[in-house]
């Protein structure tokens, strides 16, 4: 199975879409925006978070292109930013791991 971040990259979605979920990326709030979107108390750790958004994201997706009354653009772009902040705190995480480890491999 891929990694997370590489299926966010994969996500081919409409520029005025993307463009307006990153005017949103300032706004984010990880523990208020999460627990409202995936319906929980419990805030996941941020790879699966984005599984969790990922899946929501697709069902918006479906709704839009199939041109569902249910669709909300506003939702969507929401759980864009979500997944946005989510994958950047990701690779932040990852950053920071391979230099402690790096770090580790200089002092031995």
């Amino acid at each position: 199975m891929e990694d997370v971040l590489t299926m966010i990259t994969r996500l081919k979605r409409p520029a005025l879409l993307v463009s307006t979920a990153r005017h949103g990326l300032g706004d984010y709030k990880r523990v208020l925006h999460l627990r409202r979107l995936l319906k929980t108390e419990a805030v996941p750790g941020p790879a699966q978070a984005i599984i969790r958004l990922m899946d929501i994201e697709r069902e918006l997706d479906i709704q839009r292109l199939n041109k569902r009354a249910e669709y909300s653009v506003a939702k969507h772009v929401e759980v864009l930013v979500a997944l946005m902040c989510e994958a950047r705190i990701l690779k932040a995480s990852q950053v920071s791991r391979t230099a402690r480890e790096y770090a580790v491999l200089q002092d031995s």
